[in-house]
């Protein structure tokens, strides 16, 4: 009898008299991308990447390989964040922060955005998992530096400002073509075409346009 009651109690679904909640299955979007001259890691970088997924549960909801060269290059990375916004994943699983964010400010903004729509984001090289309390700490911390390297830059360039104009150099872009408003309008007294004017003068049509059409 008593055998009975600890098996019933071992296949119990309630605790404490309450239903015991399912634990959720997160659908998982993973983002591998490598440089043009790298091609061959990305192989690894997918099998770490489902391996973690599959270690942790997740489901996977779609994959995004990415390919290219420079800081700018994240189109296929706009797929991810399309289906995060439709609410078709849960998770964010990438190799690496640089493989996601083209700079600090580009990284944090995107994870800004994905907190709000409910949507965890894991590194798996740096074990940022912002979909604990410690990841998401570490986040707001990000937060801090991305700031700090704004205001760093924003003080750099006042400073580079202030700079030039104690030694009397004009700030903004030179005035090639209004330097050259006297030759412009001798050779059009004379009878050339403005599209040869501006050949000859290596500045735009439109300029040249804009300076005849000018009162003297």
């Amino acid at each position: 009898m008593a055998a009975k009651q600890v098996s019933k109690k071992a296949k119990s679904r309630r605790v404490f008299g309450h239903a015991r909640k399912q634990p959720k299955m997160f659908r998982v979007g993973l983002y591998a991308r490598v440089s043009t001259f790298d091609q061959h890691t990305i192989p690894l970088q997918i099998r770490a990447l489902r391996e973690y997924a599959a270690k942790r549960g997740w489901t996977l909801a779609m994959q995004v390989k990415e390919v290219g060269s420079g800081a700018l290059q994240r189109q296929l990375r706009e797929k991810l964040l399309d289906a995060a916004r439709r609410r078709e994943i849960d998770v964010v699983l990438v190799w690496r922060l640089d493989r996601w964010g083209r700079s600090v400010a580009d990284l944090l903004a995107t994870l800004q955005e994905l907190g709000h729509l409910g949507v965890g984001f894991v590194s798996l090289t740096e074990a940022l998992d912002l979909t604990t309390p410690a990841g998401r700490a570490m986040a707001a911390l990000l937060a801090v530096f991305a700031e700090f390297e704004r205001e760093i830059l924003r003080e750099r360039v006042r400073a580079g400002l202030a700079h030039a104009r104690q030694n009397g150099k004009r700030l903004g872009r030179p005035q090639t073509a209004a330097l050259q408003t006297g030759q412009v309008r001798k050779l059009y007294r004379a009878g050339i075409s403005k599209s040869e004017i501006a050949r000859r003068l290596q500045i735009g049509r439109t300029s040249v346009r804009r300076i005849l059409a000018a009162k003297p």
